[in-house]
């Protein structure tokens, strides 16, 4: 975990004589790594990869707005590739000649720069000041969720301020993006506190729907126990109904516990709530999402229990559905059981329950992990000819399986398939980083840039991720010179290093007698923690006193 405070690189202690290595880090020595906290990418919760279970809350995702932009892309690439923290962000653009920003250029623009929380921030400004534009709900929105991302809330509230100056908002949506990414950062009781102020703003009591926004925020990241009290303190000014209540069972099964979940589904029906199958569903996920299924008992009494609810769903007069059946096929493809996989999808055949992408990626999965790729490739051949488009995660699963195997080339001729004119599923985030990890491990230089330059003409990375994926290979196989580059890269955009990252490097370059390398890395870092002040009182942003 990093420090809450930020320290001024004055404060570093001198460098020693060469031919000592400079202490070890501490509180103090990384006073310049901590000094860069405020553009880290807070962790996001990791959720367990299965069926998704349909809540019926709304989606705050901004990728869904993403549409091809030949001058978007350009826009966005000159910015990235000129980006000088030195420099103000108009000149890189009046290089590439008249840039007349339009609402859709400039939320497009956006969009393939917020994985570069500063890049982003600084052509919004841009546009803005010098250009004459007037942003949109969307783009404020976004904007505030980049800032949130990288714990800029003092920005984000600024921003907030402005959207009801300037007449666009803020919206529902505004502060949902914003209690979102409070929570992400484990900020619960700022996040109520935000959720409190969305009267002031947006001019209306926040009714049950954004009362079910918010509890489902808090149990997405493991916050159940925050979601229970404040509904127990909450739930006589807002009416609970089947989403308050299935909300709350999903957080339940979340941090495993089934049993409290239960709880709250027999209070449904004492309150004359009738659950739903989705609600059944998202108990169905809880029981089944055991950390574990071995030993053979443990994987017996977890499809037992399944069994179990499927009856007491039916005798409810309530049929599983096919979500149902994916939870269960789950279960199986984590046991690695490929057998009881295709016997459980021909069931579903046969009861003319047709599989969604969910439940032929875990079959596929399944059948990828136990090595059987033949008979996974024709499951997919028979998901395209069904009408069901593969995902990215189905993909995956094949990567996954060549990473394994060190198939380089059945890596990429998948690859390229993806990226043909034909496919209708591009790689995302997650395949890129599995085939950069892959490729550097195995040294596969000129593959690792031609996926980089991919990711970044694409506009969905490289992300933090990615970049601590190949720093971290490039270490192991002592490229210190390209290691040092990605870094520096990558703290100019934004991202902050994890502490292993930056502890593996410092290591690497005094065991390579590099301390000169490592002093011309240090002087750089000071000078970026440095600028980064002033890169924000060049925007005009004050802080936002709540």
């Amino acid at each position: 975990m990093f420090c809450d405070g930020a320290v001024s690189c004055h404060q570093l202690p001198a460098m020693l004589p060469r031919r000592r290595p400079p202490p070890p880090f501490s509180a103090s020595s990384l006073s310049l790594f901590f000094s860069l906290r405020p553009f880290c990418r807070p962790p996001e919760m990791e959720t367990e990869t299965g069926p998704e279970l349909r809540r019926e809350t709304p989606t705050l995702s901004f990728a869904a707005l993403l549409q091809p932009c030949a001058d978007a892309d350009a826009v966005a690439g000159i910015v990235l590739r000129h980006h000088n923290p030195f420099h103000a962000m108009e000149s890189h653009l009046q290089l590439s000649g008249t840039v007349a920003p339009s609402p859709h250029l400039v939320l497009q623009t956006l969009l393939r720069l917020r994985h570069a929380s500063k890049v982003a921030l600084g052509f919004f400004v841009w546009a803005r000041d010098h250009a004459g534009h007037r942003h949109g709900a969307d783009a404020y929105d976004l904007m505030v969720d980049v800032l949130g991302r990288v714990r800029q809330f003092d920005v984000a509230w600024q921003l907030v301020v402005e959207m009801a100056q300037v007449g666009v908002g803020p919206s529902p949506r505004t502060f949902a993006v914003l209690v979102r990414r409070y929570v992400a950062a484990g900020l619960t009781r700022l996040a109520v506190r935000a959720f409190d102020d969305m009267e002031a703003f947006v001019g209306r009591v926040a009714d049950g729907g954004d009362f079910n926004v918010l509890l489902d925020t808090l149990c997405k990241y493991g916050h159940v126990k925050v979601a229970t009290e404040v509904f127990n303190k909450r739930k006589s000014g807002f009416l609970p109904d089947e989403k308050t209540y299935t909300i709350l069972i999903y957080g339940w099964c979340k941090i495993n516990r089934p049993q409290m979940a239960k709880k709250f589904l027999k209070e449904m029906y004492d309150r004359g709530l009738e659950p739903n199958v989705v609600s059944y569903n998202v108990l169905l996920n809880g029981i089944c999402r055991r950390e574990s299924l071995h030993p053979e008992t443990r994987f017996e009494k977890t499809v037992d229990a399944a069994q179990d609810l499927f009856a007491e769903m039916r005798s409810r007069g309530i049929e599983p559905d096919v979500t149902s059946y994916s939870i269960v096929l789950h279960v199986y493809s984590r046991a690695h059981k490929p057998e009881l996989s295709l016997s459980m999808l021909r069931a579903m055949r046969e009861k003319g329950i047709c599989p969604t992408v969910v439940t032929y990626t875990s079959v596929i999965k399944c059948l990828a992990s136990c090595g059987r790729l033949e008979e996974a490739e024709l499951l997919l051949d028979e998901m395209t000819r069904n009408g069901v488009c593969p995902s990215p995660a189905t993909y995956n699963c094949f990567f996954k399986e060549y990473r394994g195997r060190k198939d380089v080339d059945g890596a990429m001729k998948l690859y390229r398939k993806m990226k043909g004119l034909e496919s209708l599923t591009s790689p995302d985030m997650h395949s890129y980083n599995i085939l950069v990890g892959m490729f550097s491990k195995l040294n596969k230089v000129e593959l690792v840039r031609e996926l980089w330059n991919d990711m970044s003409e694409r506009g969905i990375g490289p992300d933090m991720d990615s970049y601590t994926l190949l720093i971290h290979e490039l270490c192991e196989q002592r490229e210190w010179r390209r290691a040092c580059q990605f870094f520096m890269e990558m703290i100019e955009k934004g991202f902050l290093p994890q502490k292993v990252t930056f502890e593996t490097l410092y290591r690497g370059l005094i065991q390579a007698d590099m301390l000169r390398t490592w002093r011309r890395l240090k002087k750089k870092i000071d000078e970026e923690s440095l600028k980064f002040g002033a890169e924000f009182q060049n925007y005009h942003f004050k802080p936002y006193k709540r």
